[in-house]
């Protein structure tokens, strides 16, 4: 090619004054254009291709690891469950759990709920297959556009996955083992199953789990009473509880906006008409205060709850039975139980100067008190968890953080002693006084060390603390059905703490003889009117004492030998009878403790618990019919049968026994309950040294039982027994009571008749005796006395007694919180 030609090829060609190669520009660059778009779509396949091959990679390789869990487990779903202690009257008392969760199943979830949760959590629930694919992209784009994740995609069937099968980590891995178990989950379980799942395992805040506790505890009712606003609150809650939580006040306004999306998602979803999701939406949400104002409200019968769980389900089960025990108490007893136990025992510490001072000395004699502290302490460092009595140095009031203290001397030695917040202290200090109103220097009071701690003031070698008062316990049954209306084991009791009316095991003292008595009139070889000598006796190398040490009365007949609590008489009964009769009688009334067929039953030195003794003496109020104590009478649906009823001993010994101890509140120890005014027999009991103080006290409508004592036992102190320290406790309980215990008076079954008889012989009374020498007595039919008392100065009353003879050992004693008797 030469130049020319080169040239004109160089130039380009015109038409109509404008250049060829211009017109031809476009064409050329539409080829272009196709050109990359063909590429870019080759490229964007070429790239899916890869990114689908990855991904169905990444499946497969995450798909088949042998650590991926399984989902079969979850078509036998057994989820913790709290089980709930209520009355018969379904009040709820208390609660099992380790997690607050109730199972419900789908069908008992109304549609409206199902329609909440899903329109707030998976709009597509029922249509995709475990992934909401197009949810998941436009997830993406709205985050992308936002810079911030502000949309999730997690499907309701995801949710489960996570909830359930995997950890809560975040990576790839966990991801993909995510998608892939939910749509293996949507092939094994139906849509309905999955929903239970989630609507059962989801946390709705404040410790609930589970769509049915959350109506509970935010609305108090059940899922199937909730409305559509309600369902709406709770379908907004799994994203955030503890934000969305209606129950805190800095959330109201959260939750009303969580509410109001979900009310407007449910229109849109075609669940909810635009008026009735407004009619919510501009309502106020309205929370229960307390779905169960009675929790915790007596903590004894929940442990007995869960013991009974236990002893039908094991203790593997325990938290996954659910359902509901149905416990006997009777929350007007246990709480007239429970306020006159915490009364009584604040009267002891009164008495007893427990929490206060036992003694003021004069400021000048303060060193001298000391002095003779340390001469009793004899420079040893005293030891931990023994009391000892110590001088008041010096008394703060609380300021700020620090609590209120005082620094006591327990003899040479110095402790620092830190006292609670007056407003928590309604035992000793129940007028909640200031700690220097309370106690001042020179004041003696009882103090047990304790660790040493740190942050003590110079010179204090210690701490210490105010030495506590006695506990107690009370139960109260049925003596007709022995349904159990009332068990207190303590003065402040929590759930797993010492129950000590089912627990604690101590000698009975006075209140076991009762049952050496019934094994005597039962042989009907005695009557109340036999006479029996009060009398100082040895038994081999023991000699019995009464309870006023070295005092006799002679001659007694056995009614006012068992009102008084005179401890002579129980012995010679015991060595008449037998030990072993008495013995086998109690058992066979309900004392389960096993006893051994000793002569010291006679004064109650076996130890059994206040609930058996307390249902043993139920039997004579029930005449004669034993039963063992009932707590429970429904289990998870199922029905518990009364107990099993035994006819143990005769109706007629039996309402002889109430006769007799009648008289115990008439005319002996157990007086302080006459003010009562209602028929009560009953038995007092103080051991040696005053360590138990018992009172059981009978009316035809409850079998009481009051223990007052240390868990470690020491002695009450001066002047504290079963008739001054017990009683009250009793006669408080029957005062609260009121209306309910009064109208009923136990009555004589046949084989029961009266006679008049001379109160000095025991005899018939003679022709024209008055009320002053004789009075009317209650026999067994057929032994009543067929000899007639001579009449006044004819003969001497040593003329009629029963002598018994017997050895016997241990001991007890009584008093009597009565006027003096007539003599017998």
């Amino acid at each position: 090619m030469n130049a020319s030609t080169r040239a004109k090829r160089a130039r380009p060609a015109t038409r109509g004054g404008r250049t060829l190669e211009r017109a031809a520009t476009p064409a050329r660059g539409r080829r272009r254009l196709l050109w990359w778009a063909k590429a870019l779509a080759l490229a964007a396949l070429v790239c899916a291709a890869l990114g689908a091959a990855t991904l169905a990679a990444m499946f497969w390789y995450y798909g088949r690891d042998d650590r991926l869990p399984n989902i079969g487990k979850l078509a036998d779903y057994r989820p913790l469950q709290v089980a709930r202690v209520v009355t018969a009257d379904g009040t709820v008392i208390g609660e099992i759990f380790q997690e607050r969760r109730t199972f419900v199943p789908l069908e008992d979830v109304p549609e409206h709920v199902i329609h909440a949760f899903v329109s707030a959590e998976d709009a597509s629930f029922f249509e995709h297959g475990g992934i909401d694919y197009v949810g998941m992209l436009r997830a993406v784009f709205v985050n992308l556009k936002s810079g911030q994740k502000r949309q999730g995609a997690s499907t309701i069937t995801q949710q489960v996955v996570k909830t359930f099968l995997l950890s809560p980590e975040r990576t790839f891995r966990r991801k993909f083992q995510e998608i892939i178990l939910a749509r293996r989950l949507e092939s094994a379980l139906s849509k309905d199953d999955i929903l239970t799942l989630y609507l059962n395992q989801i946390y709705f805040g404040h410790g609930r789990y589970g769509v049915a506790e959350a109506a509970r505890y935010y609305f108090g009712k059940s899922v199937g009473e909730l409305n559509v606003g309600e369902a709406a609150v709770l379908a907004g809650l799994p994203k955030a509880p503890e934000r969305l939580s209606p129950r805190k006040p800095g959330n109201a306004g959260r939750a009303k906006a969580r509410q109001t999306y979900v009310l407007e998602q449910m229109v849109k979803n075609g669940y909810l008409d635009a008026a009735e999701a407004k009619r919510w939406i501009d309502a106020p949400i309205e929370i229960v205060d307390d779905a169960f104002p009675h929790l915790g409200e007596a903590p004894e019968w929940v442990d007995i709850a869960r013991r009974e769980l236990v002893a039908r389900f094991g203790e593997d089960d325990l938290y996954r039975v659910g359902g509901t025990v149905v416990v006997t108490v009777d929350l007007d007893v246990q709480r007239a139980a429970r306020d006159a136990l915490r009364a009584g025992l604040r009267e002891v510490d009164a008495r007893q100067g427990f929490g206060r001072p036992i003694k003021r000395v004069k400021p000048d004699q303060i060193d001298l008190e000391v002095a003779k502290l340390a001469r009793r302490l004899r420079k040893r460092t005293p030891r931990r968890g023994e009391r000892y009595r110590a001088v008041v140095r010096d008394v703060r009031d609380a300021t700020g953080d620090a609590p209120a203290r005082m620094i006591v001397d327990l003899g040479d030695w110095r402790a620092l002693v830190e006292l609670p917040p007056r407003d928590r202290d309604d035992r000793y200090n129940p007028e909640h006084k200031r700690a220097t109103e309370r106690f001042r220097p020179g004041d003696v009071v009882r103090v047990v060390p304790i660790e040493a701690g740190d942050g003590l003031p110079a010179g204090v070698a210690g701490r210490a603390e105010l030495a506590r008062g006695p506990e107690g316990a009370v139960v109260a049954i049925d003596p007709r059905t022995r349904q159990v209306l009332a068990v207190v084991g303590g003065y402040d009791p929590s759930v797993g703490d010492f129950n000590r009316a089912t627990m604690a095991h101590r000698q009975a003292g006075s209140t076991f003889k009762p049952f050496v008595y019934a094994a005597a009139i039962a042989s009907r070889d005695f009557t109340p009117a036999t006479i029996a000598v009060d009398a100082p006796e040895v038994y081999e190398d023991w000699v019995p004492e009464n309870y006023k040490k070295g005092e006799f009365e002679g001659p007694v007949r056995l009614r006012y030998a068992l009102a008084k609590s005179i401890n002579s008489v129980s012995v010679r009964l015991i060595r008449q009878i037998g030990p072993a009769r008495v013995a086998e009688l109690a058992n066979a009334l309900g004392v389960e403790t096993k006893l051994e067929p000793h002569r010291s039953l006679a004064l109650g030195a076996a130890e059994v618990t206040p609930l058996e003794l307390t249902n043993a003496f139920a039997t004579f109020a029930a005449g004669g019919v034993a039963a063992p104590p009932q707590f429970v009478s429904q289990v998870a649906g199922e029905r518990v049968p009364p107990p099993e009823p035994r006819q143990v001993l005769d109706p007629a010994v039996a309402y002889v026994m109430i006769d007799m101890l009648r008289s115990v509140v008439t005319e002996g120890t157990g007086g302080r309950a006459r003010a009562l005014h209602l028929d009560v027999a009953g038995k007092t009991g103080t051991t040696n040294d005053a360590k138990d103080a018992w009172f059981i006290g009978l009316t035809p409508a409850l079998a009481v039982g009051v223990w007052i004592g240390f868990d470690e036992p020491r002695s009450l102190g001066r002047k504290e027994s079963g008739g001054h320290t017990a009683v009250p406790v009793f006669v408080h309980m029957m005062e609260r009571l009121g209306k309910r215990v009064r109208g009923r008076r136990f009555e004589p079954p046949p084989g029961v008749v009266t006679a008049r008889v001379d109160k000095a012989t025991g005899l018939l009374a003679p022709p024209g005796a008055t009320d002053d020498t004789s009075y009317v007595e209650t026999f067994l039919d057929g032994t009543v006395p067929v000899e007639v008392a001579p009449s006044p100065g004819q003969v001497g009353v040593d003329d009629f007694v029963l002598e018994q003879f017997g050895d016997a050992a241990g001991g007890d004693a009584a008093d009597s919180g009565a006027p003096a008797p007539t003599p017998p």
